[in-house]
C-alpha cells in the first residue's frame, strides 16, 4: 500500500477496521505446562478455544491440561490457515516450535 494510504480514510464515520476483517483464521500452538505435548490448532477465536482447552473441552487435549500459548499467526482464508497448519506439524515446523519454548 502506499504511504499515503490511511484505512481510517476510507472507513465511514464511527466504524473501526476490525469490523470489516471477515472469517479471520488464526494457527495457535500450545505448550502443556504439566507434561511434553505441543497441539497445533486453527481457529476464529483463540482466546475461546485456549479456554476449551484448559477446561478439558477437547476430547485430544484434555490428559495434557493446562496450556500455554506460545504461537499464534492470523491468516485471511482458511486454507492459508490449513497450510500452515500442516507446515508446522511437519518436522521443519515441529523444530521451529522447539525453539520457540
Amino acid at each position: 500500500m502506499p504511504g499515503w494510504w490511511n484505512w481510517q480514510t476510507c472507513l465511514p464515520a464511527g466504524r473501526h477496521a476490525r469490523l470489516y476483517i471477515k472469517n479471520m483464521y488464526y494457527v495457535y500452538v500450545i505448550d502443556s505446562i504439566r507434561k511434553k505435548y505441543i497441539y497445533v490448532g486453527i481457529t476464529n477465536n483463540i482466546e475461546r478455544r485456549v479456554s476449551q482447552h484448559n477446561k478439558g473441552q477437547s476430547r485430544t487435549t484434555k490428559p495434557y491440561k493446562p496450556f500455554r500459548l506460545i504461537y499464534q499467526e492470523g491468516l485471511a482464508t482458511r486454507k492459508e490457515a490449513r497450510k500452515t497448519e500442516k507446515y508446522l506439524k511437519s518436522g521443519c515446523g515441529k523444530e521451529f516450535l522447539r525453539q520457540l519454548k
